[in-house]
């Protein structure tokens, strides 16, 4: 089957909801700051959100978010997550579509409501996460776009998605659809908390060779590996998959594939205004240059870039032409 996407993602369909707010704001809540926690009610939910300061509305989700900065790269991409037939479902259908996306996937009648995710972030551009997963929990596998996934050269999953039953069969059966096209799968492991719940599920993934390509940060790496050193953790699962990577915050990246190592340095920007998206904008610009067949170092140059580019603004959506931030990149 000819492939019509370079990536087809499965994830939250979520409206972020940012605010700014201060550290003792964040240690008053009894937040860890810089962390993702889940809130399992809707009333929850608007508890916390008449506490904060004044929002703004961007939609969000960690894989559509990479789809998003893959498709403003210039590559094709699919999407599929469960919104409702409410206010914010409309929304973020919206944005995934004018993103250049596409997105088929029926919307939800009924309660709960869209996934919403309240986002604090701190002057120092830290965000503390507060996700009421709503509708998105509730993606069955008779909602999958298998055509779609058949469609897609790589199948890109978020370990978010991972944590409800309903949901995690589906991105089962998507991976099983996958492979049976000859597609590549990518993961990113998205939270420890998730490496904390659900960590023996994806080392089973990795074994069973369900994984090519692997999307961690420092932290989520050791977490899987189940040690503190970093290169006994990069030592343990490099062999595992096709391709490891590695972000480091301010210290970069690392990659890994075939036994080399690559590495680089983050993009140097004015001032980090919401790191908010970061990892996923570095996906997105990985693998577009992988689904081009471009060299991994080159491929994280752009990951570096795109990444760069979404923690200068508020919201996990690019706002500036990547296109043409890669292009002044190269030309350097």
């Amino acid at each position: 089957m000819e492939t019509k996407y370079d990536v087809v993602a499965i994830g939250n369909a979520i409206v972020d909801i940012l605010a700014d707010a201060t550290d003792a704001f964040i240690a008053e809540e009894g937040m860890t700051k810089g962390s993702m926690q889940l809130m399992f009610s809707p009333e929850q939910a608007d508890a916390l959100y008449a506490r904060m300061n004044p929002g703004q509305e961007v939609s969000g989700g960690s894989a559509a978010n990479t789809v998003a900065g893959l498709a403003a790269l210039g590559g094709t991409a699919g999407f599929i997550g469960q919104v409702a037939t409410d206010q914010l479902g409309q929304v973020f259908a919206h944005d995934i579509r004018a993103s250049g996306v596409d997105f088929t996937t029926e919307a939800r009648d009924g309660e709960p409501s869209t996934a919403r995710c309240l986002i604090l972030v701190t002057p120092d551009g830290q965000r503390t996460m507060n996700t009421f997963l709503g509708a998105s929990q509730f993606l069955p596998a008779s909602a999958l776009d298998e055509e779609m996934i058949r469609a897609g050269k790589i199948l890109y999953l978020e370990g978010y998605l991972w944590d409800p039953e309903e949901p995690r069969a589906a991105m089962r059966r998507a991976m099983q659809v996958a492979r049976d096209a000859g597609r590549r799968i990518a993961f990113t492991l998205s939270d420890v908390f998730c490496i904390d719940r659900h960590g023996d599920d994806f080392r089973a993934l990795i074994e069973e060779g369900m994984i090519d390509i692997l999307f961690a940060n420092e932290n989520e790496l050791k977490a899987l590996a189940r040690t503190d050193d970093l290169d006994a953790a990069i030592a343990h699962v490099q062999p595992r998959v096709e391709v490891l990577t590695v972000t480091r915050s301010e210290k970069g990246a690392l990659a890994f594939q075939g036994g080399q190592r690559f590495e680089v340095p983050a993009e140097p920007i004015d001032e980090v205004v919401d790191t908010t998206g970061a990892g996923d904008l570095f996906a997105a610009g990985v693998l577009y240059g992988i689904t081009r067949g471009i060299p991994l170092d080159r491929s994280l140059v752009y990951g570096a870039v795109c990444a760069a580019e979404v923690i200068s603004h508020i919201g996990a959506r690019p706002r500036a032409d990547l296109k043409a931030l890669i292009a002044e990149k190269a030309a350097a």
